[in-house]
């Protein structure tokens, strides 16, 4: 019997995926390639208080950034329209927004670009972090949209050398991408998954392995759809053998 399918996640992940994927048969491992810092409190603060007592039209691509607004929007309670990208980034939106808040969201760039485009919106206030790619905003701009770019988090890539083979790897941003090849190789038979086409660009650019680039933009997806691309291969264990007889 072959050894397990081995899998690396550039993310951490909870105990659930893991007891997923070991449940088929898949060891699931994870390891933090980046992290994320918000920026100083009172300067945030400062810069963005105005802004929530406007009815402004603000955009999100990172759950990360509804984060690092969170005690600010929890309190003031802004009247905004919202335009995002991900489920992930409409989830920690909705903790804090009413559904009808939320315009438009799509999976990627181009397709919430072409949203905004449709709603005749001539200006926005764009919530990121200082890794935030160009294609949105430059997108924006050339349309002639007015965009205010507001950093509300930081980037910080945290490299960690892996001592081990994966049959798969999985990606979740550009910077993870930069972060883990800064100091590893991969076996050209290991295949990527990527959350997003702008991960899986930046895949392309390190190796020319097969890259898997998920349907949905969400950490959930991606760890589904790569346990279910291995699931065929995976041994018998005696444990998923039980399961598949309750099933």
């Amino acid at each position: 019997m072959k050894d397990k399918i081995q899998l690396l996640s550039t993310v951490l992940l909870d105990q659930p995926f893991v007891n997923e994927a070991e449940e088929k048969g898949i060891a699931l491992d994870s390891m933090a390639f980046i992290r994320v810092d918000m920026i100083n409190e009172a300067m945030l603060l400062k810069e963005t208080e105005e802004i929530c007592s406007l009815p402004i039209i603000a955009v999100f691509t990172s759950a990360n950034a509804v984060r690092a607004l969170s005690k600010l929007i929890y309190i003031t309670k802004p009247d905004w329209n919202i335009y995002c990208i991900g489920n992930a980034t409409k989830i920690a939106l909705l903790d804090y927004f009413h559904v009808s808040a939320i315009k438009g969201c799509a999976n990627d760039a181009a397709a919430l670009a072409e949203i905004i485009f449709r709603d005749d919106i001539g200006e926005v206030f764009f919530f990121c972090g200082d890794q935030r790619m160009d294609t949105l905003p430059d997108t924006l701009r050339e349309h002639e949209i007015l965009v205010h770019e507001m950093i509300v988090y930081q980037t910080i890539e945290t490299p960690q050398v892996v001592n081990k083979e994966y049959d798969g790897i999985l990606f979740f941003s550009p910077s993870a991408v930069n972060s883990f090849f800064s100091v590893n190789t991969i076996s050209a038979n290991t295949v990527l998954f990527a959350i997003g086409k702008t991960t899986a660009n930046a895949l392309d650019k390190k190796v020319a392995n097969k890259v898997i680039v998920s349907e949905t933009p969400s950490k959930e997806h991606v760890v589904s759809q790569a346990i279910g691309y291995f699931y065929k291969d995976a041994p018998i264990t005696t444990q998923t053998k039980e399961k598949q007889i309750n099933e």
